[in-house]
């Protein structure tokens, strides 16, 4: 029960944040954003360290850790590069179901096997994250449309592959591999683009946010992944599109389509069937 509520919380946060960093990104470049967040979050990546360190890293955890972040890193820049496109009614769905079926397969082939109504949770969790990604209206698909949307989903499941399999005993300590990986190749992609780190006031808000909110939410899932399959925490923490689509309504007054209530009540089914 404890390793399902973790990962819902970590999907909770990280909804937070990507709709932080989605409103800073509206007014700055996506790069600044997303570097500078991920700067921002460093002395909450220390409280994290700090309270569930044990001991000092290995370097396999580091390891792991700084793979999942130049991953991650990669899945940002084709998130955003795939958005920027305007197919978001193509891609937000696509990237996002394949962000969850990645661990998904991977868990059921390497981990233990979950039971039946937590299964079905997943699923509903992958189905729920479909639907509540929809947006209306939005460019036509094309083949390089999808296969942004599949390469940034692959990222970000692999990610959660990866951050899943640093072991139980390492702590927090694979956060801080994640973001090693993550600000080296954030600034190297700077450095080659001369890309001005500078944001306006708004957008620096914004950012402050959501490098935290990251941090915050890894750091959930950490958590979670050590003591649950990855089978089924990992899809539950995939559905942080839940809490930017409601993010979306509530602050932004935007427009849900029926699909997307639709997925909201699957995702909440997800949760009582994975927790069963």
């Amino acid at each position: 029960m404890l390793p399902i509520v973790l990962a819902a919380l970590s999907a909770v946060v990280w909804g937070i944040g990507d709709f932080s960093g989605g409103k800073a990104t509206q007014t700055s470049r996506a790069l600044a954003v997303t570097v500078l967040s991920q700067l921002a979050s460093l002395p909450v990546l220390a409280v994290c360290v700090a309270l569930v360190g044990r001991g000092a890293p290995t370097p396999k955890v580091l390891g792991w850790g700084i793979v999942a972040g130049c991953v991650g890193f990669a899945g940002i820049l084709l998130l955003y590069w795939g958005l920027s496109q305007g197919a978001m009614s193509v891609f937000a769905p696509v990237s996002a179901v394949t962000t969850a079926l990645v661990p998904l397969g991977v868990g059921l082939a390497v981990d233990r096997t979950p039971s039946v109504p937590a299964l079905l949770g997943a699923g509903c969790a992958v189905v729920a994250i479909g639907l509540v990604s929809r947006a209306p209206g939005g460019a036509p698909a094309t083949p390089r449309i999808l296969g942004l949307a599949l390469a940034a989903g692959l990222c970000f499941g692999v990610f959660f592959v990866l951050l899943g399999r640093a072991g139980a005993d390492a702590g927090m300590w694979p956060l801080v591999g994640v973001r090693i990986g993550s600000l080296g190749l954030g600034l190297l992609a700077v450095a080659r683009t001369r890309t001005s780190l500078v944001l306006d006031r708004r957008a620096l808000r914004w950012a402050v946010v959501a490098g935290p909110m990251d941090v915050i939410a890894n750091a959930l899932y950490l958590l979670a992944a050590h003591d649950g399959p990855l089978a089924i925490v990992a899809p539950i923490g995939a559905l942080y599109p839940v809490s930017t689509v409601i993010l979306a309504l509530v602050v932004d007054r935007e427009r849900v389509v029926p699909a997307q209530l639709a997925g909201l009540g699957l995702a909440a089914t997800a949760l009582v069937l994975a927790a069963t």
